[in-house]
C-alpha cells in the first residue's frame, strides 16, 4: 500500500477492486468444479467486454 500517495488513491483502488472481486468471487466451495468454471468463464468474459 505505499505505491498509494493519497487515501483517496487507496479508497478509489480498494472500491473498484471489490466491486470486481464480487464478480470474480464464485464461492468455489458451493458448487461442483464443472459449474464453477463454466460460471468463472461466463463472469470473465463479461469483464472482458466492458474492460475493451
Amino acid at each position: 500500500m505505499l505505491q498509494f500517495r493519497r487515501t483517496r488513491s487507496l479508497w478509489k483502488f480498494a472500491w473498484v477492486h471489490s466491486d470486481v472481486l464480487n464478480q470474480l468471487d464464485l464461492e468455489r466451495h458451493f458448487v461442483n468444479r464443472q459449474t464453477y468454471k463454466e460460471r468463472r468463464s461466463a463472469a470473465l468474459s463479461k469483464w472482458q467486454v466492458l474492460a475493451s
